[in-house]
């Protein structure tokens, strides 16, 4: 599919009633630093905004950003819409205040990665680079 010449898309997204961004906007540019495009949806996106600013920004990946403890009923509403939307290929990450046992069945439901706080945001640049390297080729 068509995307402009080598750049990964990443859209940042908050759903829900989460009203703290920081961690977010620290993620969006380190991203952007590292040569990817960034679309930030700002606060309380629902699962269906998200999908639908995903699929129309032609993003690689999502990467949602949670800390309200309602990742178990968002992040798998995500993932079903965007199958739905045949756009399951794009890739899924999540960070967040998630317990261990929730990032093993969000990892099972078809999240690529999940990072919580004091993770080196590298690791998160690391990984996009290379779950996409073919889109930046």
């Amino acid at each position: 599919f068509a995307t402009m010449a080598g750049k990964i898309r990443v859209v940042i997204a908050k759903p829900g009633l989460d009203g703290h961004d920081r961690g977010a906007k620290i993620i969006a540019r380190a991203l952007r630093d590292a040569g990817m495009e960034v679309i930030y949806t700002g606060l309380h996106q629902t699962p269906q905004q998200i999908v639908e600013t995903a699929i129309q920004e032609d993003a690689h990946a999502i990467g949602v950003s949670i800390l309200s403890g309602a990742h178990m009923t968002l992040v798998p509403k995500i993932l079903e819409l965007l199958r739905e939307e045949d756009a399951g290929d794009i890739l899924v990450v999540v960070g967040g205040t998630i317990p261990k046992d929730d990032s093993a069945a969000l990892l099972e439901q078809g999240v690529g990665a999940v990072y919580t706080p004091g993770q080196p945001v590298a690791e998160i640049v690391d990984y996009l680079n290379g779950k996409l390297a073919h889109v930046a080729g």
